[in-house]
């Protein structure tokens, strides 16, 4: 009796051994699984850590999946997931940042929903936040496939910090047909900043906005929605709102190509809760860079109109006033019946743009003369502009807009109020799926 009681308590302390060793190698097996993600990294060494966090996580049934930058990187969890071309997409997912920090302190950088390769990406989360939730929303486009990443950084931004990233969830939904885009036009009353790069860094400047000008914007914006109509064929239309900022802008961005302009990390801080209020399809920023009344000196003198920029996903321009505040480059007359000009052709740019991501290839805006159009006195580059529309270009073999350009609007909420639930993103949640997922992991090692 004596013996067979050694040999059950030698048996009970070997299964608590396999119990204990079952329990250390699943916990570590928890930390260090990624099931279907990979992990990518902008630089190597030991920047950055990756793991599976069973402490701080927002559900119970799911490891949070952790990045921390020690120094600045960018970094990200990401995974293939197949989709329909010409789909929308919207992603959620439950964030938790600690002292997270942008080493350029630009707004597009931070904890992120983002497709891997490409500007496309959720508003960032910086500083420290409790669990918060994060929604991207996209376009698939002519795409079968994204790789959808969870980061900490961005396409351009490097960030430090820690970021906690859980219950992810993909839906599909409905792309909008409807060809009326709806535009956003900020109108800054003032700028009141001192100029930090550039060739005038140290200037202080005090720019301010005339009643007049506001005056000419507002016609010119009523100009322009008859004008599209009428130019593109029906093809496209435009409703819009005219938001006077009263705020002034306090920074200007620089760069050798376009000299001084808004950005809309700029723009941000003043135009940030109107966008949040409606959905925009376009963004307009009326600035004044210049004004020879009070000096001889200008900001900018190479452009009255600055596009192919965007703003949380929406295509944004700047629309510069002239520093002559005599000059009749807006005002209507016989020798100018076009000054919505500089409105529509930053408008086009982000349709352009739209198009050739997409893969289309159609004439660039700006190669007017390769296809023998000439800008008139009058009517500008209007006859370009039709031809480019409603893709008749001459001698271009039909290289101007499609219909894709047209419906190629930024998603918004309204195109997933009758959305599908998909299962792209939700982890095993059992032992088969679990080894299967080893096994397909194991598969795009090996």
């Amino acid at each position: 009796m004596k013996n067979k009681g050694k040999i059950n308590i030698k048996t009970a302390i070997y299964f608590a051994v396999i119990i204990i060793i079952i329990l250390v190698g699943r916990h570590i097996y928890c930390k260090y699984n990624f099931y279907d993600y990979s992990k990518g990294i902008r630089e190597g060494g030991n920047k950055t850590s990756f793991t599976r966090d069973s402490d701080i996580r927002y559900s119970k049934d799911m490891y949070s999946y952790k990045i921390e930058n020690k120094e600045y990187n960018d970094a990200m969890f990401y995974k293939s997931i197949d989709v329909e071309p010409n789909t929308a997409y919207k992603v959620t997912c439950m964030v938790k940042t600690e002292n997270v920090v942008n080493q350029e302190g630009k707004y597009t950088g931070g904890a992120q929903i983002a497709i891997n390769n490409t500007l496309e990406c959720s508003r960032p989360i910086t500083g420290t936040n409790d669990w918060t939730e994060l929604t991207f929303m996209f376009n698939s486009n002519s795409r079968t496939s994204v790789e959808l990443g969870f980061r900490l950084g961005g396409y351009e931004e490097y960030c430090k910090g820690t970021a906690w990233f859980s219950d992810f969830k993909i839906e599909k939904g409905n792309i909008d047909y409807d060809n009326n885009w709806n535009i956003a036009c900020f109108i800054i009353d003032n700028i009141n900043t001192t100029l930090t790069e550039g060739d005038k860094a140290g200037t202080n400047v005090n720019l301010e906005v005339s009643y007049e000008d506001i005056s000419t914007i507002k016609r010119n914006l009523g100009r322009l929605e008859e004008s599209i109509k009428q130019i593109s064929g029906n093809k496209m239309s435009i409703t819009y709102d005219i938001m006077e900022i009263k705020e002034p802008l306090t920074t200007i961005s620089y760069d050798t190509e376009n000299k001084y302009y808004v950005d809309p990390e700029d723009a941000a801080p003043l135009i940030d809760e109107y966008i949040q209020k409606e959905e925009y399809d376009y963004i307009y920023v009326v600035v004044r860079l210049g004004d020879l009344s009070q000096s001889n000196e200008t900001l900018v003198k190479d452009w009255i109109g600055l596009g192919s920029m965007e703003y949380d996903q929406i295509g944004f321009s700047n629309i510069r006033l002239p520093d002559d505040r005599n000059s009749q480059i807006y005002q209507y007359s016989t020798n100018n019946a076009f000054p919505e000009e500089v409105f529509l052709h930053e408008l086009l740019h982000t349709l352009e743009r739209n198009e050739m991501e997409n893969g289309n290839n159609i004439a660039q805006l700006h190669d007017y003369e390769k296809y023998g159009y000439t800008e008139n006195s009058s009517n500008g580059l209007k006859e370009w502009y039709r031809a480019y529309m409603q893709n008749t270009i001459i001698g271009g073999e039909n290289k101007g807009l499609t219909d894709f350009a047209y419906r190629s609007k930024p998603m918004h909420e309204s195109n997933f109020k009758y959305s599908v639930d998909l299962n792209a993103l939700d982890e095993p949640d059992n032992a088969i799926e679990e080894i299967n997922s080893i096994v397909k992991r194991i598969g795009q090692l090996f």
